[in-house]
């Protein structure tokens, strides 16, 4: 079932709710390329830095999920734009990253970037391809066994992009 989050920008009153998210996925390690063991404190001022504006998606006045937008370089490449996202466990399959990934899009282009880039999209998060390549994205490259899976051992990561 698809439903339509409301999206806003993250406040410090949000902060239990974006570690509730992001600390799950952080510590079970197959997505993201941080510590595994990475503190609350330390995720919390990673995901909410200084250097990226970060929004919550609600519903029923229910944070649900998360992502930041930030540059992906500076300088000379600070007109792409680069994201993570993050959706509660209970939420998941209800189009929750499809909006955010929407709305990240349009943040962006109306920011003035001029594209999209992840850099380091794990190769066996299918979901998140598969998401991705919906919405225009390509895999410019794969990054041969550049992640060490919880699981699956060394997986490649994939650099997507999008023209926006």
């Amino acid at each position: 079932m698809t439903e339509t989050p409301v999206m806003r920008p993250a406040t410090a009153g949000d902060r239990e709710a974006v570690w509730s998210i992001i600390g799950p996925i952080l510590r079970d390690g197959e997505t993201y390329a941080l510590d595994r063991d990475i503190g609350k404190t330390d995720a919390l001022a990673y995901w909410l830095g200084g250097d990226r504006s970060t929004f919550v998606a609600e519903l029923a006045g229910a944070i649900v999920g998360t992502y930041y937008l930030k540059r992906n370089q500076a300088g000379g490449g600070s007109h792409i734009a680069n994201c993570g996202y993050a959706v509660s466990q209970a939420a998941r399959g209800r189009g929750i990253a499809r909006a955010m990934a929407r709305h990240s899009l349009a943040e962006a282009k109306a920011r003035g970037f001029r594209a999209m880039q992840y850099n380091f999209v794990v190769a066996t998060n299918l979901g998140a391809i598969h998401l991705w390549e919906s919405l225009g994205f390509r895999t410019l490259t794969r990054l041969p066994n550049a992640f060490d899976h919880p699981r699956e051992g060394l997986v490649d990561a994939c650099v997507m992009w999008r023209e926006l």
